[in-house]
């Protein structure tokens, strides 16, 4: 599937413009990591950007997310990526190093879109690692931001601040598209 296929299916697919901004950032990060550990850039992209495709139709039954995607996708992607989406949703194994990257990082872009929001600029460009490793240790900030998830970047070889300063250059390469 080519990327303009799957950004068309997610506009289709996602009302919520904020998902779809999210869904970019996700996209953003897992080809950034991809160049970071010489994967492929396409692959990794296309699993960010249609992680959440099936949002809409199972908000209310979470039981189904990934799954449902995953059907959607049967034939379309490669298998790797059907894999490391269900795995973003503890529906499949997080074996493969694309699927432990795409969960660390789901959570990770809220937290950055937060941070950036709460910044006094309010503008990506302005955010730096340390505004958002400080964010990061607030507890009460951005709760719906799993740390433990966030932190699995470990099993990726990247330490926190590696993982969050990647992932934080992949979203500032996209701020237009974010409105960041």
């Amino acid at each position: 599937m080519e990327r303009q296929t799957a950004l068309a299916m997610v506009r289709e697919k996602v009302k919520n413009q904020n998902l779809v901004k999210h869904m970019l950032a996700v996209e953003a990060c897992m080809r950034e990591l991809a160049r970071h550990f010489g994967q492929d850039e396409e692959l990794w992209g296309l699993a960010g950007l249609l992680h959440d495709l099936d949002y809409d139709l199972t908000k209310d039954r979470p039981e189904e997310h990934g799954l449902r995607t995953a059907e959607m996708l049967s034939g379309k992607v490669p298998e790797e990526i059907i894999t490391a989406i269900k795995a973003h949703a503890d529906k499949a194994p997080r074996e493969s190093l694309m699927a432990k990257a795409l969960y660390a990082v789901d959570p990770l872009t809220g937290l950055i879109v937060a941070a950036t929001l709460m910044h006094p600029k309010r503008r990506l460009e302005a955010v730096d690692e340390r505004f958002v490793m400080n964010r990061f240790k607030e507890k009460s900030f951005a709760r719906g931001a799993n740390r433990e998830q966030i932190r699995s970047c470990e099993e990726i070889g990247l330490s926190l601040e590696e993982f969050i300063s990647i992932c934080l250059r992949a979203m500032k390469s996209i701020d237009q598209e974010l409105g960041l």
